[in-house]
């Protein structure tokens, strides 16, 4: 299948090799990774964080996932020329060729896991390491073979909270296992609901992010609003646990009820309207609970 916009990598001019290998890294996923990891840590020094060790957790850890984000679209680069929203990325377009992102996708996470290994110790960078290879090695193939890849996937995209956590504390206890839970449990509906809207162009690619026996959703729509009625009691345990104060209980509390009253809403009749409600209030939901942590983590006491 040709796109008819192959173009031989080499013969790119050099600012727009730049801006390939840019979109190699996913830059916003990368970003929002690095930004977990942050809050996790500033969360896990109970808000006493020095600035070198949180900016050593930020650059390894934006390093790292771009460099595992490569790789993915390395491993997948004949799967995205099937589909409509990925098949003009850098490697299906023929911007980069495969051999190029290989080499940079290995070459970044080995330079992010080596900085947070040298800066904040060995647990948060084999904790990387860990997401890196549970992405691309079991997440990314288990999506053509199984409707359990979502569950899969959900462990190395929580895993930010703990290599924030670990960077901090050198241990992944409690505290950071809760903020584990929670970024676990928000990204199911977050998946599902982005699964539903995209079905048809996934069905293309051959992969079953939805059961292939629920053509009317009634499964999806069950589980989102199972994952979301779990997640408004698990966002609650930072301030039960003495991490956070009651500013960020009464905010997570209305942000969790607001999501959960768009999922069964959506789960009506999963209409495209409804259900991208749901990805969109989701999408929006991670970054304000992060807030929140941030505003109200308490101090030791």
């Amino acid at each position: 299948m040709s796109t008819g916009l192959k173009v031989e990598g080499s013969s790119l001019p050099a600012v727009s090799r730049v801006r390939s290998y840019y979109e190699l890294t996913k830059p916003g996923i990368a970003g929002f990774v690095m930004i977990t990891a942050g809050v996790s840590y500033y969360v896990g020094a109970a808000g006493d964080a020095a600035l070198a060790p949180v900016l050593h957790t930020l650059g390894g850890t934006l390093l790292a996932t771009g460099g595992a984000l490569a790789l993915n679209q390395y491993l997948e680069r004949e799967v995205d020329l099937r589909m409509k929203r990925t098949r003009l990325r850098p490697l299906p377009s023929g911007r980069l060729a495969p051999v190029e992102a290989l080499l940079f996708g290995v070459a970044l996470v080995v330079l992010g896991c080596t900085w947070l290994w040298a800066t904040v110790g060995w647990l948060p960078a084999a904790l990387t390491l860990f997401s890196a290879i549970a992405y691309n090695f079991i997440y990314t193939p288990m999506k053509s073979r199984s409707y359990l890849a979502t569950l899969t996937g959900a462990i190395p995209g929580a895993m930010p909270a703990l290599i924030g956590w670990s960077a901090a504390t050198g241990a992944v206890t409690l505290g950071g296992l809760v903020l584990f839970g929670i970024a676990f449990l928000w990204q199911l509906p977050h998946v599902l609901a982005l699964a539903w809207l995209l079905r048809e162009d996934y069905l293309r690619a051959g992969f079953l992010l939805t059961p292939p026996a629920d053509p009317g959703g009634r499964v999806i729509a069950r589980q989102m609003n199972v994952y979301t009625a779990v997640l408004v009691p698990a966002s609650l345990l930072p301030t039960l646990i003495g991490l956070t104060g009651w500013v960020y209980f009464g905010g997570a509390l209305l942000l969790g009820l607001g999501l959960l009253a768009w999922t069964v809403q959506a789960g009506r009749t999963m209409d495209r309207s409804g259900v991208r409600r749901v990805f969109l209030g989701s999408l929006a939901y991670q970054p304000l609970l992060l807030g929140l942590m941030l505003i109200d983590t308490l101090p030791h006491s």
